[in-house]
């Protein structure tokens, strides 16, 4: 098996990956130990992207309404809608919405054909959800968008600070380099989240701030900074431009240590020792994520931070940084090219100079003059009948963007929609018009760059699958169509990389730090052998910032009142994601390791909340804003602040009939970045009685189940649907089951009804359904889907075996499959006291280590006291 050298598909992390493709599609992976992203180590999600890989599901055919069409009449009709779109309207009639999931070639002649040749700015990306909040930071701070920190200052910092940051979950390689810091340097730990999430179970000090009031915390910090004399004033002096009256504003009375304890609503005590850890450690890192961006103040709060670190000169020191961890695989290629609408290539603004610059550089006839529609105002836009044709690229907004159904809406009366994508049926791709077959991981070649600035090669494994195209393929061939073949002549993604290249050194004076000089001539074969390599080298080492005075710049942010609570809306919602799933699933939700940890969408809500409502761990809720509502499975948790409840992202109608996050979140957004507040939507939590819940597993998933939950997850060889109603069960399962030798079992007066189906000696599906609430284990019947014979009817009807086997509990350690039970009696009767002792024991935590935090929390608990 040959091995190629790529990287993974998911975060922001850009881990390298080794890859051996073997035959039929199968692929094995492991951590590439030269690749400095994460030398060798990978997660959860990236340890099985095997597993993710099949052609199930795919698009492989262009479709023109429903029907199969070919590639040059695909992109004849996207052309032409497009054209005469154009000309009827004018070139803001038309809008592109792409992805973080795209390549740098593919968003470079996205945003070339866009801003350059149609003359409109209206392409955004699904990157304005999660990170341009961080984008406005940088630009207002630093006067160009750079992260000014490196994954080694990590390595060299003395205190990392995590502000909304999930960490250990949604960037795991990342925590497991905090935590190798901690054990190798002593590196001190803070967490800063209204949850009390796995990251925080090896933090020195969590402080579960009330959402909203991070601008009154890092105020309140620098303010003690002044009072302590930790302030860099030299630093200021000769790199910082300080506002006037910046200082006196620092010493109002709403900054001191009280007065911020009480906006956030943490004890002045764990505040001090916040300051006093602060103070006591130049070397910091405050590293921050989607808990920050994605507010309807989050550009104030990135801003707030990065105060902090310009006022104590903690930037451009090894060990000292702002640090934003992005979420997508290349959000930060996206960045590069201008793939926001907000933006222009190369890191350039829309200042008429820069218009100008890039229109000679592409010769292009239509420069776009100013910017266009973000996310939000783009949908909106399509709502309200001034957007007329829409190309979707690698994303599904249908589920993700804020207020979902109203996107959903917008999509179904826009006279024209294209999507391309590598699934074939997605919650978006049933509104489009055109759906065009795209490349998938895998079969990509190109590259991407990561949070910290390392661009890296994306390899493919496999060959282009049916009539499957890369998206800078696509994209090209319909610039040719619409008439401009002479200035998309690339062949190969080298050609784009090289002119991408070049136009970040056109008339580049050292005014931009991005700059890829090094590779503007770079040859086809220099192009396919590239290593990882790091742009802009230690950004600001030197105090000199892109801006015309090369001086940073201090920010004035407030503290805004937060609304009250309302009586129909008494609760907050918070969003965000799962350990071992990605966005919505299209990719982790064929894999049954990755489904085995968290198999439903749940709400996470306090156990005196619960109390409150009558809501018992297990029970169905239904979530409502004034947005929509939708139906989760309960989760009883004291990680939760009073008041304040949690859901997943992920799941989707194509999984489910309720957990539809999306549809929840009002779409407000931070007037700077466009970037929507998903974090703090008001929200009503009620109870939802049914009258039967139950489960089917099979190894075809049903295509609609009469019911009202139901949700479905990848297991071996099939599928788990859980299920519950009001409505007659058996009726029910008649329905549900397949054709086959059918056995049965009914106990009206208990309401207990089961029913398996057989297929030459083996099961195809069975189900079980109750009224009171008992079921058999999942575990077993799953098992039985890959029998090479079945049970015994007794057995199947029981939903047990008739030996007795071992319960494990829900799955911690999926590389390994083992369960929280397993490793609580590990615990007990080997007395284990470490992470250490329970992987040597059970092998637990020794592959990705995404589940070391879990584990630490089943040993704290375990060593707590029970008191009667």
């Amino acid at each position: 098996m040959t091995a190629i050298r790529t990287t993974c598909a998911y975060c922001g992390v850009g881990c390298g990956i080794v890859a051996r493709p073997g035959e039929d599609r199968t692929v094995a992976i492991e951590g590439d130990t030269r690749h400095p992203a994460n030398r060798g180590k990978l997660c959860s999600k990236g340890t099985h992207l095997g597993e993710t890989v099949s052609l199930e599901g795919r698009l492989l055919h262009p479709e023109i309404n429903g029907k199969r069409a070919t590639w040059d009449r695909a992109i004849g009709h996207v052309a032409k809608r497009f054209t005469d779109t154009i000309a009827k309207h004018g070139p803001d009639s038309v809008a592109f919405y792409v992805s973080g999931q795209l390549l740098t070639e593919d968003y470079y002649v996205a945003n070339k054909l866009m801003k350059g040749f149609i003359g409109s700015a209206n392409i955004d990306t699904n990157s304005r959800l999660c990170m341009s909040s961080a984008v406005a930071g940088h630009l207002r701070a630093f006067g160009e968008d750079i992260v000014p920190a490196t994954y080694d200052d990590l390595d060299a910092a003395d205190l990392i600070i995590l502000v909304g940051s999930n960490t250990a979950w949604c960037h795991p390689v990342v925590y497991q380099r905090i935590m190798a810091a901690r054990a190798d340097r002593g590196t001190k730990l803070v967490v800063i989240d209204p949850r009390r999430t796995e990251t925080c179970e090896e933090a020195d000090l969590h402080l579960a701030i009330r959402p909203g009031t991070d601008v009154a915390l890092m105020n309140g910090l620098l303010a003690h900074c002044v009072r302590a004399g930790t302030v860099d004033k030299a630093y200021c002096g000769r790199h910082v431009q300080v506002p006037d009256g910046f200082w006196d504003a620092m010493a109002e009375g709403a900054h001191d240590l009280w007065s911020t304890a009480r906006t956030c609503d943490i004890t002045p005590a764990d505040l001090q020792r916040f300051y006093d850890l602060f103070t006591a450690n130049p070397r910091t890192v405050t590293l921050f994520s989607q808990g920050i961006n994605q507010s309807v103040r989050g550009t104030d709060q990135v801003n707030a931070i990065i105060n902090v670190h310009l006022a104590t000169g903690r930037i451009g020191k090894p060990g000292a940084a702002p640090f934003s961890i992005t979420g997508q695989p290349n959000a930060m290629g996206g960045r590069e090219v201008g793939g926001l609408a907000t933006t222009l290539a190369a890191h350039m603004d829309f200042a008429p100079e820069n218009v100008a610059r890039v229109g000679r550089f592409w010769a292009a006839p239509n420069m776009a003059t100013k910017p266009g529609l973000k996310a939000v105002d783009l949908f909106r836009n399509i709502s309200e009948g001034r957007i007329k044709a829409l190309w979707i690229m690698a994303t599904n907004p249908a589920v993700s963007m804020p207020d979902a159904n109203a996107v959903r809406d917008a999509m179904a009366a826009c006279p024209f929609v294209a999507v391309s994508d590598c699934i074939a049926d997605t919650d978006t791709s049933r509104y489009a018009h055109v759906k065009l077959p795209a490349a998938a991981w895998g079969e990509k070649d190109g590259t991407v760059t990561n949070s910290d600035r390392i661009i890296s090669r994306q390899r493919a494994l496999f060959p282009l699958p049916a009539e499957v195209k890369p998206d800078w393929w696509i994209v090209t061939q319909v610039a040719r169509a619409m008439g401009w073949r002479d200035h998309f002549v690339y062949e190969r993604p080298s050609d784009i990389y090289r002119e991408h290249a070049r136009l970040s050194a056109y008339q580049n004076d050292g005014a931009r730090l991005f700059n890829l000089r090094a590779n503007a001539s770079i040859s086809n074969p220099a192009y396919d052998g590239m290593t990882p390599w790091r742009w802009g080298g230690t950004p600001f080492v030197d105090g000199q910032y892109s801006t015309p005075d090369r001086k940073a710049r201090l920010l004035p942010v407030r503290q805004i009142e937060l609304p009250q609570s309302l009586s129909q809306w008494p609760m907050t919602l918070n969003t965000g994601r799962y350990r071992d799933q990605w966005h919505t699933m299209t990719r982790t939700g064929l894999s049954p390791k990755l489904s085995a940890h968290r198999q439903e969408p749940l709400v996470e809500i306090h156990p005196r909340d619960a109390e409150a409502l009558d809501i018992d761990d297990g029970d169905l809720a239904r979530v409502t804003t004034a947005q929509g509502e939708s139906v989760f499975r309960v989760s009883l948790s004291e990680g939760q602040r009073r008041g304040e409840v949690f859901t997943p992202i992920h799941w989707t109608d194509r999984q489910s009939t309720g957990g539809r996050t999306g549809l929840l979140p009002r779409p407000n957004v931070d007037p700077h970045s466009g970037q929507p507040g998903f974090k703090s939507t008001p929200v009503r939590v009620e109870k939802l009685s049914v009258k039967w819940t139950g489960f089917l597993v099979a190894h075809e998933a049903p295509e609609t189940i009469d019911a009202i939950w139901a949700t479905r997850i990848r297991v071996p060889q099939g599928w788990l649907i859980e299920m519950a109603g009001e409505g007659d069960p058996a009726r029910l399962l008649a329905a549900l089951l397949p054709k086959g030798d059918r056995i049965e079992s009914s106990d009206v007066a208990r309401g207990q009804y089961r029913s398996a189906v057989l297929s030459n000696g083996t099961l195809v599906a069975a189900a079980y359904v109750s009224s009171t609430g008992g079921l058999p284990n999942r575990e077993w019947l799953v098992a039985q889907l890959q029998a090479a014979s079945a049970a015994s009817a007794m057995e199947l009807l029981a939903g047990r075996s008739a030996t007795p086997q071992e319960d494990r509990g829900p799955i911690v350690c999926v590389c390994f499959d083992v369960g929280l039970k397993t490793i609580l009696a590990a615990i007990g009767e080997k007395q284990l006291a470490t992470v250490e002792a329970v992987g040597a024991c059970l092998s637990a935590g020794t592959n990705c280590g995404s589940c070391r935090p879990a584990i630490q929390r089943l040993l704290k608990d375990a060593k707590e006291p029970v008191h009667a």
